[in-house]
């Protein structure tokens, strides 16, 4: 990565408001307890994409809360963009889309549901658009934590069914369709479920 002006990580997340984030979550944690899961789960993520941000521009697109209340609970050092109203696939396309329109030429979206994905990844997932035209982070309930591209492919986000277990390998498939060279990362896990809750256990006792 030897041009800072050619790459942007963008990370998805949400304000961390009870009953409105982390819903799979209440039964184990209550709304409150989620909602704060989901704070310190971003807060996480954002502490290891600020040791890339002298390297990349980052952007932070997020759903509920305003830029003002983004500001204040992660600081106005980044770029704040509001996440469109329509589902992930197009959510993501569209915040492509903004970062091709800029002139970007690696792209690299991520969440915060994972905590293992560290800047070590991210900077491995960049390296490899230089080969590849579409790199994808395996989560290992059948979606992905990381998508990256070097050209728009609006076809990896339509038709996929969002928030199944069928997420990465429908979008394999379209890959192999369109005869796109491919990486996918090692396998992590994402904290979506109370059984996902011992893989947050070990950072809460660091």
């Amino acid at each position: 990565m030897t041009n800072n002006n050619c790459h942007r990580l963008i990370v998805f997340t949400r304000y961390p408001e009870p009953k409105k984030t982390k819903t799979r979550l209440i039964p184990a944690l209550g709304a409150e307890g989620a909602a704060e899961l989901q704070l310190q789960l971003t807060e996480h993520t954002i502490a290891e994409v600020r040791k890339l941000t002298k390297e990349i521009s980052t952007a932070v697109y997020y759903t509920g809360g305003s830029q003002k209340s983004m500001e204040s609970w992660l600081g106005n050092d980044l770029n704040y963009c509001p996440q469109h109203e329509e589902d992930l696939g197009n959510r993501m396309k569209l915040a492509f889309e903004d970062s091709f329109k800029l002139k970007f030429s690696r792209v690299v979206i991520i969440g915060i549901d994972c905590p293992d994905l560290n800047i070590k990844i991210i900077r491995n997932a960049f390296e490899l658009l230089d080969k590849n035209d579409l790199v994808l982070g395996e989560a290992s309930d059948g979606g992905y934590y990381l998508i990256g591209l070097r050209t728009m492919i609006p076809e990896l986000f339509q038709n996929i069914p969002w928030g199944t277990n069928e997420v990465l390998s429908k979008t394999k498939i379209i890959a192999r369709q369109l005869k796109l060279n491919t990486f996918v990362l090692s396998v992590l896990s994402d904290i979506d479920r109370p059984e996902d809750l011992v893989t947050w256990e070990k950072y809460r006792m660091d």
